[in-house]
């Protein structure tokens, strides 16, 4: 079983930055492609990135050049670090755990509790 609690959210400017953390507990964390989400109100959740286990990342084009998604495995820890943030980066955002390589939520089975972003214009 991996528990996966997320921290670091908070309101933010137009053009700051911010750091999320996932700290997680349990079972073989560096076996897991480990991913970050967020949901807008209304909106489904939606695919930020990812980190293998060798540490290399994918990204969608909306975060592409601005997200960076890194892991310590010896801390079990995956990090976001977010910059530029725009008013449309605002939602609630969600790490997950998987063994394979997947952007669609409903194939992770590990999820943190979720931390809101809010960027103010």
């Amino acid at each position: 079983q991996l528990q996966l609690v997320e921290s670091g959210g908070g309101l933010v400017q137009v053009g700051d930055s911010l750091r999320l953390s996932c700290v997680a507990s349990g079972l073989l964390f560096d076996h897991y492609f480990m991913a970050w989400f967020r949901q807008a109100p209304g909106k489904e959740r939606e695919f930020v990135g990812f980190v293998r286990p060798s540490g290399t990342t994918y990204y969608s084009d909306s975060v592409k050049g601005r997200f960076t998604i890194s892991r310590d495995n010896a801390k079990t820890t995956v990090t976001l670090q977010m910059n530029s943030l725009k008013p449309e980066d605002t939602a609630v955002y969600y790490c997950a755990a998987n063994l394979g390589s997947s952007v669609v939520p409903g194939s992770y089975r590990y999820w943190g509790q979720g931390t809101q972003i809010t960027v103010s214009s």
